[in-house]
């Protein structure tokens, strides 16, 4: 059976031309838009696991960025889902942010269709998995690599949780492995042989979710040809994942509410009342506190389902963490590819430890895969890797600064190379804010202590301060 592939382009020409090249190797499935895409994703019982996607999709009047926006789609409805880009503008930064966002790779037009070809099949080749890296789960780990004090109390609270019957919200960054958490828990408790149901909500149209979440009768609806059960009766007394809660359209968080007061709930098109006992845990990337505020989440189904809350830390937070990581997908991918690990030179093991991976470890997995793909056997360079990162989105307050001169020089230098329209005076002002923010927040407001911490007088802080209100 041939693998399938995506191809998502609005010139009928190039789909037609990579249709025609492609089609011996791939079941090819053509949308020339974000909306056809998210139409052919909920017809197919499991979604392909490539798709090319051109950047340049016509804008519309939400989403200037139509290609970088169907990146977040397409990862959303599935973590497994290995995204190849192609762009007309063979620009360096669309690339970098394209993989920060989670694509594998860059391809810029024109390009062959044997290159295309290749690098499709090489993307086979690896085994994404969720976004965060397992291993067998033993009393140390519970599935979760890392070795900073942010992972391992996120090891601890999934320890704590996993056998409690209550509700569990998790929190976190796209990219973090918010997925990863809910398996773990799942895994760790005593439900681990009952059925793992994940449903993601912002990857189903809103008219599928409930009968998808409570299933339906035979006639409630068109083409509803026979009864059919739904998430909550299938999961019985396991767990129901759900996934990207705060996409849940506000008509049915009520319904989802009741099922979690009592276990009651009915199948679209029926009267009788059913009854479920799977534990729901729940993931987001938004805060819902503040959709709370602002009408766009009931407020008595968040409390419901923060009985225990997990936050997922973003790799920026875990710096022990990343060449760990890197240690554990190098060692993998070289396996999966059957190629020989590629290794670091001094200068990229710097720029490595200090790049803020904005798309948390997604990114990190996806940079290695790349780096295995064309650096096999090889010693990587700092100019070869920092190609990789996405430095146009690094916010220079939330990266450490090195202490010493020539790892400084060297992080200025990448940072240069990255950022197109560089301002030295922004960027000063950007670390200078920052850590006077941070000295107030340390001392609770308190002027003068926070003058003395960062070695100024109190005018000359009072004085920074308000250049800072007007800028």
């Amino acid at each position: 059976m041939k693998p399938g592939l995506l191809i998502v382009d609005d010139d009928p020409l190039i789909t037609d031309t990579l249709h025609f090249m492609l089609s011996q190797d791939f079941e090819i499935f053509v949308a020339e838009t974000r909306k056809q895409v998210k139409s052919l994703l909920t017809q197919l019982d499991t979604p392909p696991p490539l798709a090319l996607v051109d950047l340049g999709l016509p804008p519309t009047q939400h989403k200037p960025d139509e290609g970088f926006a169907l990146i977040t789609d397409l990862l959303s409805h599935s973590k497994r889902i290995k995204i190849l880009v192609l762009s007309g503008q063979n620009d360096e930064a669309n690339a970098r942010h394209a993989r920060a966002l989670g694509a594998m790779d860059f391809i810029g037009k024109p390009a062959e269709p044997e290159r295309i070809k290749a690098a499709l099949l090489s993307a086979l080749r690896f085994d994404q998995g969720s976004a965060a890296p397992a291993q067998p789960a033993d009393t140390n780990t519970s599935g979760i690599i890392g070795v900073s004090f942010a992972t391992d109390k996120l090891r601890n609270q999934i320890k704590l949780y996993a056998d409690a019957p209550f509700p569990v919200l998790i929190e976190g960054e796209s990219g973090s492995g918010k997925e990863l958490v809910a398996t773990s828990l799942h895994q760790w408790s005593k439900r681990h042989a009952r059925p793992y149901l994940a449903l993601n909500c912002a990857a189903i149209s809103a008219t599928l979710v409930e009968p998808t979440l409570f299933g339906y009768a035979k006639g409630a609806f068109t083409g509803a040809n026979q009864a059919h059960s739904g998430y909550f009766e299938d999961a019985r007394d396991g767990t129901l994942f759900l996934d990207e809660i705060g996409e849940l359209p506000l008509e049915l968080q009520a319904k989802l509410l009741r099922v979690l007061e009592n276990g009651e709930f009915q199948r679209v098109g029926e009267t009788t009342s059913r009854f479920s006992n799977a534990r729901i845990i729940a993931a987001t990337n938004r805060d819902l506190r503040k959709e709370v505020r602002e009408g766009r989440f009931r407020g008595d189904l968040y409390h419901r389902l923060s009985v225990f809350s997990v936050h997922v830390p973003a790799l920026r937070d875990q710096d022990e963490d990343k060449m760990v990581l890197l240690e554990h997908f190098r060692a993998r991918y070289a396996q999966e590819a059957g190629m020989p690990p590629f290794s670091f030179s001094t200068d990229a093991t710097r720029l490595w430890e200090a790049y803020h991976f904005p798309g948390n470890v997604r990114e990190l997995r996806n940079i290695v895969i790349r780096l295995t793909t064309k650096y096999a056997g090889r010693t990587v360079n700092a100019t070869e890797l920092e190609g990789e990162f996405d430095l146009d989105l690094v916010n220079p307050a939330s990266i450490p600064l090195p202490t010493d001169s020539q790892a400084l020089q060297d992080y200025a230098k990448s940072h240069l190379r990255g950022v197109h329209a560089f301002d030295l005076d922004k960027v000063v002002r950007q670390w200078e804010k920052s850590y006077v923010e941070a000295a107030l927040s340390m001392t609770h407001g308190n002027l003068s202590q926070a003058a003395k911490i960062l070695g100024v007088n109190r005018t000359t802080l009072y004085s920074r301060m308000q250049t800072y209100q007007a800028d």
